[in-house]
């Protein structure tokens, strides 16, 4: 790759509607570094062909073209590419687009969904969509019928905030909420005693923390989840977990000079700084917290990787740590996305960046100078080899390997 030409194009994702903030992430988010022109129609509830008033740009140092689309101050926080389908997950609600025809549909609060947050967008069924959302529960969007059935706390959610959804090879459904995890066996969300859920309390402390975010895959079948509080193995029935005392994360001493993030989480919120205390962070005044796993990916050989609040990258075998910060050449030390390519690339979205982990090293980063959006990465999916897309603080680009 890195004798090819990157291309990279932004698609126009959403309307202008509000919605909401990563938890604990700082308000002042860096936005695109370069001119970009807004859409001048927008379609928010029908499908068509969209118009656009394009600006083109081309950077200083001659390279290649790339397009830009603003969506304003809102988040995509999931994307899940189909063969010619993209599903892009907003903090103000789900986009279906149609990259072969450029037609696009917006899914929010106006037409099925309970909240417009929306944190986690996949497939689950040839003809249902899972979407998982910020305050309103877990939402199925049926294609066929053109409607959502929605899956809240009295059907067994342990919470309203749904951040993750992973489903299952024998086809369980675990779910990722701030109250805990859900289990729900062969996917039957109708029938009440096929709910289980998974708090800190009822699993002993197995669990390490109830605020989940992440969900994965083990090569050998087994679950990993990423909490506020560590790593977490659910496998034959029972529960393992590690954290920073266990090496996950760096040290504050090797990062606090590159923490981008002057903010204390603890000055704004009292969740955050009840667990500053837990976690022995009173003497840390900026947004650091090594515990915290924002994102998880399980690559093909079975090796975890966790992407952690201000302590970097960590790679953990089953048995240790490895970190990785800025001074090995990670972009920033906040990693908010981990994403395995369909070739067996690492890619890491940052605070500042987008960079692959290849052999040992950080390469092709990319920021806004070279054609994101934004510096701030939030999500990523693969449609075919050579082509990704990426979703951050205000739109979407694709990426032409």
């Amino acid at each position: 790759m890195n004798n090819k030409t990157l291309i990279i194009g932004a698609v126009v994702v959403a309307a202008a509607i509000a919605g909401a903030y990563w938890a604990g992430l700082n308000r002042n988010l860096e936005s695109a570094g370069a001119e970009v022109a807004e859409p001048t129609q927008d379609k928010p509830q029908s499908e068509g062909q969209a118009t656009r008033d394009l600006t083109q740009v081309m950077d200083e140092k001659n390279n290649p073209k790339f397009t830009h689309f603003r969506i304003g101050n809102r988040n995509v926080k999931s994307i899940y590419a189909e063969t010619d389908t993209v599903w892009v997950g907003t903090s103000g609600g789900v986009i279906r687009y149609d990259s072969t025809t450029d037609d696009y549909r917006l899914f929010d609060v106006r037409n099925g969904l309970l909240a417009n947050g929306v944190f986690h967008v996949s497939r689950w069924t040839e003809d249902k969509m899972l979407v998982g959302t910020y305050g309103g529960g877990l939402a199925i969007y049926d294609e066929n019928k053109d409607k959502f059935e929605i899956y809240n706390v009295p059907e067994g959610l342990a919470d309203a905030f749904v951040y993750d959804v992973l489903v299952m090879p024998d086809g369980d459904l675990w779910i990722a909420t701030w109250s805990g995890a859900n289990r729900v066996k062969g996917g039957n969300l109708s029938d009440p005693n096929a709910w289980e859920t998974f708090t800190v309390e009822n699993t002993g402390g197995g669990l390490p923390n109830d605020w989940v975010y992440g969900l994965d895959l083990g090569k050998n079948g087994e679950v990993w989840l990423a909490t506020e509080g560590g790593l977490a193995r659910f496998q034959d029935n029972r529960w393992d977990n590690w954290n920073h005392q266990d090496g996950q994360g760096a040290a504050y001493e090797l990062v606090k000079n590159d923490n981008s993030f002057g903010t204390d989480p603890a000055t704004m919120s009292s969740h955050h700084a009840r667990q500053k205390v837990e976690m022995g962070l009173e003497a840390v005044d900026t947004a650091y917290n090594p515990n915290y796993i924002v994102a998880l990916e399980v690559d093909a050989s079975g090796t975890v990787w966790v992407g952690t609040w201000g302590g970097g990258l960590a790679r953990f075998d089953g048995e240790k740590y490895t970190n990785y910060t800025v001074q090995d050449g990670l972009p920033a030390n906040h990693v908010f996305m981990l994403h395995e390519d369909q070739q067996g690339n690492l890619w890491v979205g940052t605070s500042h960046g987008l960079s692959r982990f290849e052999n040992g090293n950080f390469v092709n980063r990319l920021t806004t100078h070279e054609g994101l959006f934004s510096n701030t990465v939030f999500s990523m999916a693969t449609q075919r080899d050579d082509l990704l897309w990426v979703g951050s603080f205000g739109g979407v680009a694709r990426l032409q390997l």
